[in-house]
């Protein structure tokens, strides 16, 4: 099911960006002029039995060691395969953060304000869809930690 579709359905408020294909969450923010903080990224991580998505700034990066030990349970980033293969309807290297389309649990960021505006990728490398932070919470019911380093240095 596609992004807009399905927060259609569910009643909430978001705006569909369309812009130049952008391959990193950072490259979305430039090609959006928006700062790095208000695009989330979303990463599929892999427990022992089962994957889940870690929802974080594009200017952070996850910190394994952390979310380890808050979670207690050892985890990995997944491979391009496992991404490929539960991430079916988009384009290949997309991770939507909307984890209920694909029966997968959330973890969000801590730092992100709920009342943020944020910026998303869509289900293509050159879609994004902006909402509330607060908007994603209730649909998605995310388990917050903190859980990032950053932020990253800015790609040339």
């Amino acid at each position: 099911m596609r992004v807009a579709q399905f927060l259609t359905e569910q009643r909430v408020a978001f705006e569909t960006i369309i812009h130049p294909p952008a391959f990193t969450a950072q490259k979305r923010a430039k090609f959006l002029h928006v700062p790095g903080k208000q695009v989330a990224k979303a990463v599929l991580l892999a427990g022992p039995k089962d994957f889940f998505l870690a929802v974080l700034p594009a200017t952070h990066r996850v910190d394994t060691r952390a979310l380890m030990e808050a979670l207690g349970k050892p985890i990995r980033l997944a491979t391009s395969r496992e991404l490929e293969a539960l991430f079916r309807d988009c384009e290949m290297g997309v991770v939507s953060p909307f984890g209920s389309l694909y029966a997968l649990p959330i973890i969000l960021e801590e730092a992100i304000d709920p009342e943020a505006m944020l910026v998303f990728e869509g289900y293509t490398h050159a879609e994004a869809i902006r909402m509330r932070c607060r908007d994603f919470e209730r649909l998605e019911r995310p388990l917050r930690l903190r859980f990032a380093r950053g932020p990253e240095p800015l790609a040339p």
